[in-house]
């Protein structure tokens, strides 16, 4: 994967007002592949002290759309088409999420991802779609 194509995804990732609200921040890039992290907080907690599923969930669909990103040329970006999530265990300390893409296509391409805790628990798993987007000129 090109320098190039790490910085359009950084730049991107940089644009999102909800993974600054949430504090994440880029772990790896690579093709296919795309961690981000997060930190469990008070503001992204439920009631019972453990991660919000929409935390959860975030991380998982912006791992998974950034690695699906990681396999387009330039000139494209990717929004989610659908995303399901299974919650495996409460969320805890800091979040790594790990998308991937597990088939490319011109018109859309398959991801998955896995969110695991600091204690080292499997949090969630994911599946979904992302469809590439032609960016105006």
């Amino acid at each position: 994967m090109s320098d190039a194509a790490r910085d359009r995804i950084a730049e991107s990732f940089a644009r999102q007002g909800l993974m600054r609200t949430l504090d994440a921040r880029l772990e790896h890039v690579g093709a296919g592949v795309v961690r981000i992290a997060a930190a469990v907080t008070e503001a992204s907690s439920q009631q019972h002290g453990a991660g919000h599923a929409g935390l959860t969930f975030a991380l998982a669909d912006s791992a998974a759309g950034y690695a699906a990103l990681s396999v387009l040329e330039d000139g494209f970006e990717v929004v989610t088409s659908e995303f399901r999530i299974s919650l495996l265990a409460p969320a805890r300390g800091l979040l790594v999420a790990e998308g991937r893409v597990i088939r490319p296509g011109r018109r859309l391409i398959a991801v998955a991802a896995d969110v695991h805790g600091a204690d080292g628990a499997h949090v969630a798993t994911a599946l979904g779609t992302m469809v590439p987007v032609s960016l105006p000129d």
